[in-house]
Order: structure tokens, then sequence, then C-alpha cells
């Protein structure tokens, strides 16, 4: 029979039609996510260890780990930046990172009117270096 396939489209547009709305009012209510959706990244600066492993897993490039060492020879966290502009949220920074100090949250609301707002710094403290002063 010619239309069969008319037929079975329109069947299914019609059990659509009359069945129950899926429309989320979403400004009004949040969406409920599943618990391993990727939005944006939250940094424990205190479990972090600034080893670089995220910036080195990431495909793209976005993420720029700064750091100083002290005294003692032992790496220290000065800054942490994300282009998020660029960034694909594949999650490979947040499995590859030893010590479990970037995490994903459930923030997805990431738009912005430039691109100076898509630029995320997690952590921002410059080293507490002392000048010696020759006199």
């Amino acid at each position: 029979m010619y239309g069969e396939g008319l037929l079975k489209g329109l069947r299914v547009t019609f059990r659509h039609f009359f069945g129950k709305a899926i429309t989320e009012q979403y400004p009004e209510r949040r969406p409920k996510l599943p618990p391993r959706s990727h939005g944006s990244f939250k940094l424990n600066t205190e479990k972090c260890s600034a080893c670089g492993t995220c910036a080195l897993s990431c495909p793209n490039n976005v993420i720029s780990v700064e750091s100083f060492r002290d005294e003692n020879k032992k790496r220290h966290l000065s800054g942490f930046r994300m282009e998020l502009m660029y960034c694909l949220f594949c999650g490979l920074c947040v499995e590859s990172c030893p010590s479990s100090a970037l995490k994903f949250t459930d923030d997805f609301e990431l738009s912005c009117y430039s691109r100076d707002g898509m630029v995320l710094t997690l952590a921002n403290n410059p080293p507490a270096v002392e000048e010696k002063k020759s006199e």
C-alpha cells in the first residue's frame, strides 16, 4: 500500500499531540539534572598540588596552571585559569586530577555578553615573595 510511511508518521504525531506536555518552565523552575551532568568547574585549592596534569590532559589547552616552589622545593598553586569559550566539557581534566581537587558543579548557566566573561579564574593567589633590599 502506498502511504504506509505517511500513516505511521501521522500516528506518531497524533500520539504526541494528544499526550502529556513535557515543556519545562525554565527560568521559573530549574530543571532537575542528572548527578553526572557537566556544568561549570570548582577547584579545591587546599587539595590542589599544582601538578598540571589537568592542563596536560585537556585536548584544547584551555587550562593554565601557575605555581611556585617554596624553600622546601614544594610546589604551591598561585593561579588557575580556564578559558570556557574553548572548553569541550569532556571531563578529562576532572578525571585525570590525582588529588580530586577539580570537580564539576551543577551550574550550567554560563552565558555572558563578552569573551572576557568566559575566562574562569579559580585561583589567583600570587606568592608572597620577600625581596631582599640591597643597602
